[in-house]
């Protein structure tokens, strides 16, 4: 248990460069340096972490954490692998929220901003390739993105088209009819809501609930309810949260303890962060006899495909409007040029970590950007 607990920790505190990288990572230490899991037992794990919502990485932790411990294994590692970036991100809000007004650090996160929109915009791109398996998918997607643009509901139009894909899987012919109703796909209200510690944390316990795909589509249900909806937080104060769960190790749903921390200090980062990750507590101890009958069932599979194909639209949108915030309304060439040069590092680098590009934005940024 002590070296599962050390080892988890250890991830969670190094672990820079987002999901792939952390899946990486563990693959090292438990297949090839501990031998505690086989290369093809490893690989069933990752599967499994694809068919359940939730922040992947952490899941793939939890997982090893049960089957080399049984139930105190599973919270072990879990709670190991999010406790780093948790701490580091909360030091973090409390000096931005103590000092982020200094001009300083406004010019640091002028630089950082586009950053972010690129490496979310490559992640979009790559996820997109492996997810977008056929021309009746991509035109999902297109149409999906549209709908995301005009405000439609999130829940709504993730479960939609999952459903609509899966019967037209079904049914062998795609029902191009189904997407374009405008009924369910609504826009909720922008009215102002009352802030309060319990739909805090409720909101954040129904992300985690409901999150399939990257965790960058987390951006998306952040902008829609908490900026326009309910007006808890500002663009540019998401952008910066964005761009710490980016920059931290670990998990990028730390995002939400940045967000908590500004709306509620040490409480709200607590209760943001308990209710984004205790579903990927429960469905891991849930969902391990379920995967196999998943994997074989052509329309579970066929309803999964339509819901990473939901999720990678909502993250177009919110990249090109969040894009439009970070790069084209800021004075001055720098933005789009600081993005675009990183756009290009990303696709002709590989093997570059993203924290290398975040932390070049930050220093020209403090260096060239006008007090």
């Amino acid at each position: 248990m002590w070296e599962l607990a050390l080892l988890f920790l250890r991830l969670g505190a190094t672990a820079f460069g987002g999901p792939a990288a952390h899946i990486a990572m563990m693959e090292v230490e438990v297949v090839q340096k501990r031998a505690w899991l086989t290369r093809e037992q490893f690989l069933d794990l990752y599967g499994a972490t694809n068919l359940i919502p939730g922040p992947n990485s952490t899941e793939m932790a939890i997982h090893i954490g049960y089957l080399r411990a049984g139930w105190a294994g599973l919270i072990v590692a879990g709670a190991c692998f999010i406790l780093p970036a948790t701490l580091i991100v909360s030091a973090i809000a409390w000096a931005y929220k103590s000092y982020g007004w200094l001009p300083a650090a406004a010019r640091v996160l002028f630089g950082m901003r586009p950053v972010i929109i690129a490496i979310v915009a490559h992640a979009l791109y790559k996820l997109a390739r492996t997810a977008v398996k056929d021309l009746f998918l991509g035109v999902v997607a297109v149409l999906a993105t549209a709908l995301a643009l005009t405000g439609a509901n999130e829940l709504v139009l993730l479960g939609g088209i999952a459903l609509a894909v899966a019967f037209a899987r079904s049914v062998k012919r795609a029902p191009i009819s189904l997407w374009l109703a405008p009924a369910p796909l609504v826009a909720a209200s922008t009215a102002a809501a009352p802030f309060g510690l319990l739909p805090l944390f409720l909101f954040f316990l129904k992300i985690g609930s409901i999150l399939f795909g990257s965790g960058y589509v987390l951006i998306a249900f952040l902008r829609s309810d908490l900026v326009e909806r309910w007006h808890w937080l500002t663009e540019s104060q998401l952008l910066d949260a964005v761009t710490v769960g980016q920059v931290t190790p670990g998990p990028v749903f730390t995002t939400a303890t940045f967000v908590g921390w500004l709306l509620a200090g040490p409480t709200g980062a607590s209760l943001a962060t308990l209710g984004i990750f205790l579903p990927a507590f429960v469905f891991v101890a849930i969902s391990g006899p379920l995967v196999p009958r998943l994997r074989r069932s052509p329309t579970a599979g066929a309803f999964l495909d339509g819901l990473n194909v939901a999720s990678l639209a909502l993250m177009a949108a919110v990249t090109l409007e969040l894009g439009r915030s970070a790069i084209f309304a800021q004075p001055g060439v720098l933005p789009p040029a600081i993005a675009l040069v990183s756009l290009l590092a990303l696709v002709l680098l590989p093997r570059l970590n993203s924290i290398w590009l975040v932390l070049a934005g930050a220093l020209l940024g403090a260096l060239c950007a006008k007090p």
